[in-house]
């Protein structure tokens, strides 16, 4: 091994390669043992050497050589012509007048402005492209996912297909055996009869050869032809056989088959945001902090006249509300007056309702598997494909609004900006109810069968579980359904079991109880001014409640 490059081995001297290096020349950048200086100093007698403690190396630092006075170092910065200039530059009157700095100042400054950078590149960006480059991945193995999924549902379709086809053709070969039995008979029957008519024709044609053969004039007389009664011949029988017409295979089997939507791949400029460590900008214009109220109090308390009353949906000073029935109707909060109704477009009940930023209704039809945004009361469907069912539906800050899909034990997240698709997310072994998003634009999500409300960050990693508090006010199991959040970012959920509300906060821990009398509490929904809104299937009304200061 060269024990000038070994690892193991000390710095070697550049010039005479075998000395140990003990001085360093910051002009030339070169490494020297002591015995090598004058060597190096009269190679170059145009240059001022910097010779340096190796340990000081690169201490110095190198200023830019002139390009108009090549032997000059350009100590300075003329910030007018934004370029560096020797001490003969301005001697020259080049740049008399102008704002000139030392050059040390200007790179220190320079240092500063890139190490900004790089710190933006280390602490933002560059995290900020990994989670996107990890979403982009996520999002490439579900849809490797949903394509087998869909390759699978294909195959099985076509099995089930096989399978009516060898029962239809099973049947068409046990129709066509029993005719052709059926004609076969016949047939035979027939057969019989005429081969006795020719048994019957031998046996006289015999008896006459007898009579004649004898020369016997009485046999002669007593034989009496029955030729006149074979001179009428049977009947023919001609079998007319089934036609099998077969359908035209091309023209009619894909149709009746199933048929492929088309797909799509859009872009969203706006689509990621930028990660950061610290407050954004528009920190300034955030929310007041406010506190919990020690006792929360009911507002109001609105009779909606529904059978059962399930879901609540905030519109200004007004609030959607959809119970049992194929009906969702608009009250006003302040004087509880019913001021519309509008029934879904299949005749079905609605499983949830959200209001969009633009104030469009959405509701999720689960019979008909529709998801419906209703403007000006004209419905816009959107029907979903395979075997997928929606269940919950939020609006979301950017305006486009989200809907769980669930399907088996498996759940899937849609993103949709008006009817187009813009992002999806698909897990098994849950099954999730109602969405909303919070102000941190984390997804929380409530599981009644699995007792937990899972929050999930932009990119659907899981942040946390929440799986209730104890003691609950009823002593019961945690059964969350309706679930909001607020301007702090606290996330609410209706507990069913223990007629309360849960308040956690953006991290998943308890803060408290909102009990108020509580009658099975379901959907919940809160306004601009954090007044929650709460659907309560035990006497059907809508109670407004405040529990911030």
């Amino acid at each position: 091994m060269d024990p000038r490059t070994s690892a193991q081995d000390v710095m070697r001297c550049d010039l005479c390669e075998t000395a140990v290096v003990q001085m360093h020349c910051d002009t030339c950048l070169v490494n020297l043992c002591k015995a090598c200086l004058g060597e190096h100093f009269s190679a170059d007698l145009s240059k001022p050497h910097k010779i340096v403690d190796f340990k000081d190396r690169k201490s110095t630092p190198l200023y830019p050589a002139c390009t108009t006075h090549i032997k000059e170092r350009c100590k300075m910065f003329c910030k007018k012509c934004g370029i560096p200039v020797c001490i003969s530059c301005l001697e020259s009157n080049q740049h008399l007048g102008h704002e000139l700095s030392k050059f040390l100042r200007v790179l220190d400054e320079k240092k500063d402005m890139i190490l900004k950078e790089r710190n933006e590149l280390i602490d933002t960006i560059y995290p900020t492209y990994q989670d996107i480059a990890s979403d982009v991945q996520n999002r490439m193995s579900q849809l490797e996912k949903e394509y087998g999924d869909l390759s699978t549902a294909i195959t099985k379709h076509g099995e089930d297909w096989h399978r009516e086809i060898d029962k239809l053709v099973k049947k068409l070969k046990a129709e066509v055996d029993k005719m052709k039995m059926k004609q076969l008979e016949a047939l035979q029957k027939h057969l019989d009869e005429i081969n006795k008519n020719i048994s019957e024709i031998k046996n006289e044609i015999d008896s006459i050869d007898v009579a004649v053969d004898a020369n016997d004039i009485s046999r002669l007389f007593s034989v009496k032809p029955g030729m006149n009664k074979h001179k009428d011949l049977p009947e023919k029988f001609v079998a007319s056989l089934p036609i099998f017409t077969p359908g035209k295979i091309q023209e009619e089997l894909s149709n009746l088959f199933g048929a492929l939507s088309s797909s799509s791949l859009t872009s969203d400029k706006h689509g990621y945001s930028m990660k950061t460590t610290q407050k954004s900008p528009e920190a300034g214009s955030s929310p007041p902090v406010k506190q919990l109220l020690d006792e929360p109090e009911t507002v109001t308390t609105i009779d909606t006249g529904y059978g059962e009353l399930y879901n609540v949906a905030c519109l200004s000073e007004e609030i959607w509300t959809r119970g049992n029935g194929s009906t969702m109707k608009l009250f006003s909060i302040n004087q509880g007056s019913l001021l519309k109704s509008i029934t879904t477009k299949s005749g079905y009940e609605p499983f949830d309702i959200a209001v969009t930023k633009s104030g469009d209704l959405v509701y999720t039809d689960y019979y008909d598997r529709t998801v419906n945004i209703v403007n000006n009361e004209k419905i816009e469907v959107i029907r979903l494909q395979n075997f997928w069912v929606p269940k919950g539906v939020c609006s979301t800050s950017s305006g486009d609004f989200m809907v769980i899909m669930n399907y088996e034990h498996q759940s899937r997240i849609i993103r949709y900006s008006g009817s187009t698709e813009k992002q999806n997310f698909q897990t098994t072994a849950s099954y999730f109810e109602y969405i909303t998003e919070n102000k941190n634009l984390d997804i929380c999500v409530s599981d009644c069968k699995r007792k937990a409300v899972f929050v999930m960050n932009q990119t659907w990693k899981l942040r946390f579980r929440y799986t209730g508090h104890n003691p609950a006010p009823k002593i019961q199991p945690f059964s969350p359904l309706g679930i909001t959040t607020d301007s702090q970012s606290h996330i609410l959920t209706a507990d069913i079991n223990n007629d309360c509300v849960h308040i956690i906060d953006q991290d998943g821990q308890f803060l408290c109880y909102i009990n108020c009398g509580l009658s099975y509490p379901w959907g919940l929904c809160t306004d601009t001014n954090d007044n929650l809104f709460v659907a309560q299937g035990g006497n059907k009304q809508v109670k407004k409640i405040k529990y911030l200061k």
